[in-house]
């Protein structure tokens, strides 16, 4: 092709042999000339069909989405020599694959994640990020499939420890989770692409979704503010060092106010009762469940004078996240006794275990706020370095 551009969405698995009843791949020999290293030496590294398109990103958005690839916002045209950078930004090969995405068992490589974080806007620096957030997604522990075609709006969150939260210039503090200028909603809004394009989620066809969220659209990619919690970070608790990235199934966000609490014992308390509100999927599901719970530092500060460890926090907020059996209407005192989730005192906790409440510090230094992000169900996160 004259211009050699790079379609956005039409896949060529060259080198991949799946078998997808027992989603068993392996990859066949390669005849490329690796020698130059993940930018290439040879232009046919990138096995995606070309079109030749106008390079302006209005009209190249209609294209998109005219065409089914895109998610109603602009897009950027990924062309060849764009691609090819965001490749080299990864420090992997083209064709590495990086893990086959639910529900239609798209085959995600690199080549098709950077095509989408070209579309996305997102900077190429990420493409390492991106690569062990994908990664991280398809672990069984998270339950992609369920994930992406649930009737709830869950979808996958991604929380960054590491050096890479400044590299990257990722929200940590006031408004991390929307409103700040920066590469996050890009990134975010990469990940969701490659789940439309790659992994084939459609929205009332194979995604049951009955409300979906903004997040479905740009994600969640928050860093966590490291230097301002009083705990060691979240990726270093979960047995990982440096740049790692944290995977959970995120409904939603839930904002936890308040005012009147003068000690972190009354504040943990107000937090842990607030979590357990008796609509969330994780009292509507076997156990398995976690809960993720995001502390402003000011708060972490105040509940840290009283419980230093993590796990005093975290064993605080889990008695605080329960509920006498008769609190519930009786139809779902019958569901959570005949599912166990009832203890010998009468009381359905939240969740399990202590250490399925997952605390993470960010936020503004304004107070009075926590964030309640409550998971799908029986789904586990993921944390994967990068």
């Amino acid at each position: 092709m004259p211009d050699g551009r790079v379609c956005a969405c039409t896949f060529y698995p060259t080198r991949l042999i799946v078998d997808l009843n027992k989603r068993y791949v392996r990859l066949q020999e390669s005849t490329f000339d690796r020698s130059c290293g993940p930018s290439g030496c040879e232009i046919d590294w990138l096995s995606s069909q070309r079109l030749e398109v106008e390079d302006d990103p209005a009209e190249f958005a209609k294209l998109a989405t005219d065409a089914g690839w895109g998610d109603g916002l602009p897009l950027v045209p990924p062309t060849e020599e764009r691609v090819r950078a965001f490749v080299a930004a990864s420090g992997r090969f083209p064709d590495a694959l990086l893990g086959i995405l639910p529900p239609r068992d798209g085959r995600c490589t690199v080549e098709k994640l950077a095509i989408n974080a070209v579309m996305a806007g997102a900077p190429a620096e990420a493409m390492p990020l991106l690569c062990a957030a994908i990664e991280a997604c398809v672990d069984p522990a998270l339950d992609l499939f369920s994930l992406n075609t649930t009737t709830s709006s869950v979808v996958p969150g991604v929380f960054v420890n590491g050096p890479a939260r400044h590299e990257l210039d990722l929200p940590m503090g006031a408004g991390c989770f929307g409103g700040v200028a920066g590469p996050a909603p890009a990134i975010g809004r990469a990940l969701r692409l490659t789940m439309r394009n790659v992994g084939g989620q459609k929205i009332g066809e194979n995604s049951k979704s009955v409300f979906g969220q903004p997040a479905r659209v740009t994600g969640i990619v928050v860093a966590e503010w490291e230097e301002r919690s009083p705990w060691a970070p979240l990726a270093m608790r979960r047995g990982f060092e440096g740049n790692a990235v944290t995977v959970y199934g995120c409904i939603g966000t839930m904002d936890i106010a308040d005012v009147a609490a003068d000690s972190g014992a009354a504040l943990t308390e107000l937090i842990g009762k607030s979590l357990a509100y008796p609509g969330t999927n994780a009292y509507i599901s076997h156990w398995g469940a976690e809960t993720m719970v995001c502390l402003a530092p000011p708060w972490a500060d105040l509940i840290a004078a009283d419980f230093p460890t993590i796990e005093e926090t975290q064993e605080a907020l889990w008695h605080a996240a329960s509920h006498p059996i008769d609190f519930f209407p009786a139809p779902h005192r019958a569901w959570l006794e005949e599912r166990g989730r009832v203890d010998n005192d009468g009381i359905a906790h939240l969740v399990e275990r202590p250490d399925e409440l997952i605390v993470m510090v960010c936020g503004g230094l304004g107070n009075l706020h926590a964030l309640g992000l409550h998971n799908f169900g029986p789904t586990r996160a993921v944390t994967k370095t990068f």
